[in-house]
C-alpha cells in the first residue's frame, strides 16, 4: 500500500499551481522588500504582476556564478553582506548556521522546522518516524549534513551523524547501532559495504538508502538491490534545498512542493517545451533566501504524465549534465546566450547548436540550424551574424525540423584534445 508525506502530493495539479501562482507575486514582493540583491535585479518588476508561468518567464534569471559574483563584490567592502544582498536575515537566533559551498558562496540556514524541505524525499526514501537514520552527508562546510539531518528530525526520525571518512568505523557503527538504512553518496556507501564484508561484519539492518550529490546509475543501484539495500535519489542543492526526489515508482523524480521548476534554453531564460532537455531554474518560496529564477546550471526534462504511485506534481528525468557550455574558441569566449542571440535573429530557424570540432589551436566551428525548407540566402545572413555576434568566422549547415538531439546542448566541443 502506497502511503504519502501528506496531503499536498495527491493534489489536483490544478489546484497545486492555483497555489503556486497565488504564493508567486507574494514571495516577489517579500524578495524586493527584504533581500538587496533581488530588490536590485527586480528592480523593473512590478510583483503584481507575476501572477502565471508566462510573467514569471519574463523576469531575469540568477545564475550560480552571478550569485558567487555578486557575494565577491560584496564581500571586497568593508563590512559588506557575506550573502552578497540576498538573504533577508542577519546573524542571531534566527540565523543558527550559515555554510559555504565551492567558490565560495556562503548559504543561511533559517531557524524554521526541516528548512531545507527535505524530509519529503526521506519519506519517499522509505524511511519512516521512530527509525535511525545513519547520515554520511558532511558536516564540515557544507549544509548537506544538516540538509539531511534536519529534514529527517522533522520526519521523526533519529540521526547517527557519521559524517565522511573513517570507513571502518562507520561499519563499527553500523553493526552496533543498526540503523534502518544510509544517507549520503551512492560511493561512500558502497565503499562501506565492501569494507564490511572484508571486515566479515554483517549489516543486516541497512536495508534502504536514500542518495544525492552524484549519479546514481542503474547499474550502481542493481548491486544495492543484490545486497537487499533499496536506493532512492533525491535532487538538491545547497541554495534551494530540495527541488525533487526519487519515488518506488522509479520513473523520473517528482518535484517538490515547494518550489516553481521551469526548464529553459541553456543560456537563456526561455522555456522549452515539455520534454525537450534544458536548464533547471528554481524559484524558491523560501522567506530566507528568496531566490526568483536561479538557474542551477544543470540540465534535466520534464516528463510526461503523473508518477505511479499517485503523486500528482510534475516530474523530472533527473540530472542530465551541466548546462553551462562555455567553450574558448580561436582565443574568444562563445556562450550559450549568443548562440541563442543569433538564433532570434531569424524567424525561420526553430533550433540552433554550435559544434566545434578541429585540434586546439587549431578550431573550426558549424552552426547547425533546424528550420523548414532552405530559405533563400539563410546560411549566408546565419554566416553574417555569426561574425557580427561571436567575433568569429563560422560555417552553417541548415537541417530539417527535429534533426538535432533532444540532449540540451548548444555548444558540442568535439574537438580532439590529443
Amino acid at each position: 500500500m502506497i502511503s504519502f508525506f501528506d496531503a499536498l502530493e495527491t493534489r489536483e495539479p490544478a489546484e497545486r499551481e492555483a497555489a503556486l501562482m497565488t504564493a508567486l507575486p507574494k514571495q516577489v514582493a517579500h524578495a524586493k522588500q527584504a533581500s538587496a540583491a533581488l530588490a536590485q535585479i527586480l528592480s523593473a518588476v512590478d510583483p503584481a504582476d507575476v501572477t502565471s508561468r508566462q510573467a514569471l518567464a519574463q523576469l531575469p534569471v540568477t545564475r550560480k556564478h552571478e550569485l558567487l559574483e555578486r557575494q565577491q563584490a560584496s564581500r571586497a567592502v568593508a563590512g559588506g553582506d557575506v550573502f552578497g544582498g540576498f538573504s533577508t536575515l542577519g546573524y542571531g537566533a534566527q540565523m543558527p548556521r550559515l555554510f559555504a559551498s565551492p567558490g565560495p558562496i556562503y548559504e543561511p540556514e533559517g531557524s524554521g522546522r526541516d528548512y531545507w524541505r527535505m524530509a519529503r524525499a526521506i519519506f519517499a526514501a522509505g524511511f519512516r518516524p521512530g527509525e535511525l537514520i545513519h547520515n554520511c552527508f558532511s558536516y564540515h562546510f557544507v549544509p548537506a549534513g544538516s540538509m539531511m539531518e534536519s529534514g529527517a528530525h522533522a520526519l521523526g526520525c533519529t540521526v547517527f551523524a557519521g559524517g565522511t571518512g573513517q570507513t571502518e568505523q562507520q561499519v563499527q557503527a553500523m553493526a552496533q547501532l543498526q540503523p534502518a538504512g544510509y544517507i549520503g553518496t551512492p560511493s561512500f556507501l558502497k565503499i562501506i559495504v565492501e569494507k564490511a564484508a572484508e571486515m566479515g561484519v554483517a549489516l543486516p539492518s541497512v536495508s534502504k538508502a536514500m542518495f544525492g550529490g552524484e549519479a546514481y546509475p542503474p547499474s550502481l543501484r542493481d548491486w544495492f538491490a543484490a545486497r537487499g539495500i533499496a536506493g532512492y535519489q533525491c535532487y538538491a542543492t545547497a541554495d534551494v534545498g530540495s527541488i525533487a526526489f526519487e519515488t518506488a515508482a522509479r520513473e523520473g523524480l517528482v518535484l517538490d512542493e515547494g518550489v516553481i521548476v521551469e526548464i529553459v534554453r541553456p543560456g537563456t531564460g526561455d522555456p522549452v517545451a515539455d520534454g525537450e532537455v534544458g536548464e533547471v531554474l528554481v524559484t524558491s518560496l523560501n522567506p530566507v533566501y528568496p531566490l526568483i529564477r536561479f538557474g542551477t546550471v544543470d540540465l534535466s526534462a520534464v516528463l510526461a504524465g503523473p508518477c505511479p504511485t499517485g503523486r500528482t506534481n510534475t516530474r523530472i528525468k533527473g540530472w542530465m549534465g551541466r548546462a553551462d557550455q562555455t567553450t574558448k574558441i580561436r582565443g574568444m569566449f562563445v556562450h550559450p546566450a549568443q548562440v541563442d542571440a543569433i538564433a532570434k535573429r531569424f524567424p525561420e530557424v526553430a533550433r540552433a547548436r554550435l559544434v566545434v570540432t578541429g585540434e586546439m589551436a587549431n578550431d573550426a566551428m558549424t552552426l547547425k540550424v533546424e528550420t523548414a525548407g532552405e530559405p533563400a540566402a539563410l546560411a549566408s545572413r546565419i554566416g553574417e551574424a555569426i561574425r557580427d555576434i561571436t567575433k568569429l568566422r563560422g560555417e552553417v549547415e541548415l537541417l530539417p525540423l527535429g534533426s538535432l538531439p533532444n540532449d540540451g546542448k548548444v555548444i558540442e566541443d568535439a574537438r580532439s584534445y590529443k
